[in-house]
């Protein structure tokens, strides 16, 4: 008998000695208060760490906000889930592999977490648009913002991309001599647009 056979088959039999244990079920909300509603929560927990959050009412008002807001930006790098019909943005998108060079990101959330403050994002909409541009505008469908983690993943289960990303305000760390530093692996700054 090999050595990884010999391993292997003590492996099978620690595992058949093993009681089976029944799944816990949900995991409870962790938080000690009573929690807010999603996107007061979502909201609370998202600028805590950094982020920013507008809210708007509508499709048309979240246009003009966006209109406002890339008033002066030259180059633009969008997610592929932004609709392409928001008016006035095409003229300064950058091409495929020169997202670093756009001074604002635009991506499409699949949802927010209250419970921790989280975008979920889809690697489909285009890692380099969420990461590179020194700011990342988010767009979040308000339907789509969940109480917990859970709730969140539970959403997604059915459509999952290669990979999901938790994206809880701007890139930061403090690793060299503890000192906060915004920006280093992603967006300096995150803004949640919520319609």
């Amino acid at each position: 008998m090999s050595a990884r056979d010999e391993i292997l088959g003590a492996l099978r039999l620690a595992r058949e000695r093993r009681p089976f244990i029944e799944h816990p079920g949900r995991f409870g909300a962790w938080r000690p208060v009573e929690a807010p509603g999603p996107l007061d929560g979502f909201e609370a927990m998202f600028t805590q760490a950094g982020g920013e959050v507008v809210r708007v009412s509508s499709d048309t008002e979240r246009d003009d906000w966006l209109r406002a807001f890339l008033r002066d930006v030259q180059h633009l790098s969008l997610g592929a889930g932004v609709p392409r019909d928001i008016v006035g943005l095409g003229s300064a998108v950058v091409d495929f592999g020169e997202e670093h060079t756009a001074e604002v990101g635009i991506s499409v959330a699949r949802g927010a977490i209250a419970e921790t403050g989280s975008l979920v994002m889809d690697a489909r909409d285009g890692r380099r648009a969420q990461l590179l541009p020194p700011v990342l505008v988010v767009l979040v469908d308000t339907s789509t913002v969940h109480a917990t983690l859970a709730d969140a993943l539970e959403s997604v289960r059915h459509d999952l991309p290669a990979a999901i990303g938790l994206h809880s305000g701007p890139s930061k760390s403090a690793d060299i001599g503890q000192v906060m530093v915004r920006g280093v692996h992603g967006p300096g700054r995150v803004i949640a647009l919520l319609a």
